[in-house]
């Protein structure tokens, strides 16, 4: 581990928290909407510098500080980024901006309220980012809780948004049991390998707890509560329900932020994959299976759907399962192509999500069947829609094909069956994704309020624009992304091959 004595990381997490604070103290509801996006645009210039001082031929964690949090544990504060993590800070600090952004005039009742919990959540989700003690990982995991259950329950738009607050909460709090559990188990076998006592050699470090020996039974155990725990979040099928209940209830920018943000799928990547790695090769049929199941009953469900939220919630779902057969396929392409793809749905996937909630806001809908022509009266919302499906689909150009390209390339090379399941999602997600579009925004205008739309106005052209040309970049020049995480991604990848029994 590299350490640093200036704690820029802990700036990036605990500003925005600070942040909260100021903007919900503040009476002005203005002046404190002002506060709060200028504070989420000071946090993406630190998360810059960040990745501006990472050292990508290194694949140590970077930037680390360690401090003594509850000593008659050992449980520290520690935090750090490695080529895998550091990345997410600032595509974390991008959605937090657009989803503002989006929702600046949208929310009509305690909006200091509103914009604290975003700026709480942008700095706790970086939290998890950053995290490299298991319990400080699990402290900001359940901190996410709180934030997600106000948005969705006081501002959704659905008649239905407690009980979808509250199904949420319910299902992450289940995972949030088996993780715990993981952690304990993983901090009392490094005491029992240091031949020491409970609890004054319990160990909660990852660097640490990625040294220690762990027994093949404990491994199996290790494995399945993290996986379960992180599934529920990423959402795997059968995990998944309450994902198209909350996009159909909740407000399209708190939803842009939960298909945007995998902390579950990161989770799976950081904790459970390289703790557990003779179970993580001996199972990885097992992520094959459920990310190739995922990924197929995720398209086919989409490929039914008349509302655009729900298909892109759906979209969401099996995309997860086309990640993780790229993270079962235990080779570089395959790992750098998922690593790649969670970067693009921070602004792939939530920007979808933020133009099916303009759509909403104009037409009280996103109902096939309510919609139709949007292409002749809202030319700049077709024009970035057509480019975010694009990129959703993969096409060459945009960020989405090197990232489909790379998974499916490292599943054909792990198993001819999973990279079939790989090119099939990949047809399908065309299918779906084009079905739709030329139903909304192509035929003939069928209703008059159609006709009257507003097309985009010029703030959210600008919030839109900045995820815009990201997906070009990334595009065109997608060794950008992959020369950030390949020793990272090559020090990942090779515990999982030295440790295969």
């Amino acid at each position: 581990m590299i350490e640093t004595d200036f704690p820029l990381l802990s700036l990036i997490i605990v500003i925005p928290l600070l942040g909260a604070v100021l903007a919900g103290s503040i009476r002005n509801i203005d002046i404190s909407k002002q506060i709060a996006f200028f504070i989420a645009l000071f946090t993406l210039l630190l998360t810059i510098f960040a990745l501006l001082l990472f050292d990508a031929d290194k694949s140590e964690f970077q930037l680390v500080e360690r401090h003594p949090w509850i000593p008659i544990l050992n449980i520290e504060y520690l935090v750090g980024v490695d080529g895998i993590s550091v990345l997410f800070l600032p595509m974390t600090a991008i959605v937090t901006i657009i989803t503002m952004l989006a929702s600046w005039n949208a929310i009509s009742h305690s909006s200091r309220f509103h914009f604290a919990l975003l700026l709480a959540l942008e700095g706790i989700s970086i939290g998890i980012y950053c995290a490299l003690d298991t319990v400080l990982f699990f402290l900001f995991w359940e901190l996410t809780l709180p934030p997600f259950f106000f948005l969705i329950g006081l501002w959704g738009i659905g008649s239905q948004r407690r009980s979808a607050a509250m199904k949420y909460t319910l299902f992450m709090l289940a995972g949030g049991v088996t993780l715990l559990l993981a952690i304990i188990v993983l901090a009392t076998n490094h005491a029992t390998q240091a031949g020491g006592q409970i609890p004054n050699d319990l160990s909660f470090s990852l660097p640490v707890l990625l040294t220690t020996p762990l027994p093949h039974d404990l491994q199996t155990l290790v494995f399945l509560l993290l996986l379960f725990g992180f599934a529920v979040k990423s959402p795997l099928v059968p995990l998944h329900t309450w994902l198209p209940t909350v996009a159909m209830e909740g407000p399209a920018h708190v939803v842009a932020i939960l298909v945007g943000l995998k902390l579950g799928v990161y989770g799976i990547l950081r904790f459970t994959m390289p703790l557990a790695p003779v179970a993580a090769v001996e199972f990885s049929w097992v992520l094959s299976v459920i990310g190739a199941f995922t990924l197929i009953y995720g398209a086919l469900i989409a490929l039914q759907q008349t509302n655009l939220r729900r298909l892109l919630a759906y979209a969401s779902i099996s995309h997860v399962g086309l990640v993780m057969v790229g993270i079962a396929s235990l080779n570089m392409q395959g790992f750098q192509g998922a690593v790649f793809q969670l970067i693009n749905f921070t602004f792939v996937a939530s920007s979808l999500m933020l133009i099916a909630g303009f759509i909403q806001h104009r037409f009280g809908s996103t109902e096939a069947v309510h919609l139709g022509g949007l292409a002749k009266v809202m030319p700049k919302l077709t024009c970035f829609y057509f480019l975010f499906m694009l990129a959703s689909i993969g096409v060459p150009g945009t960020s989405g094909f090197p990232a489909e390209l790379l998974m499916i390339v490292g599943a054909l090379g792990a198993h001819s069956v999973l990279g079939v399941a790989a090119l099939s999602g990949a047809i399908l997600g065309a299918a779906y994704m084009l079905s739709f579009t030329r139903k909304t925004f192509f035929g003939p205008i069928v209703h008059n309020y159609v006709n009257q739309a507003i097309d985009l106005q010029l703030r959210e052209i600008i919030l839109l624009l900045i995820p815009a040309l990201l997906i070009l970049w990334f595009g065109l020049y997608p060794d950008y992304i992959l020369n950030i995480n390949q020793v990272s991604s090559e020090a990942w990848l090779s515990r999982l091959i030295t440790k295969t029994p």
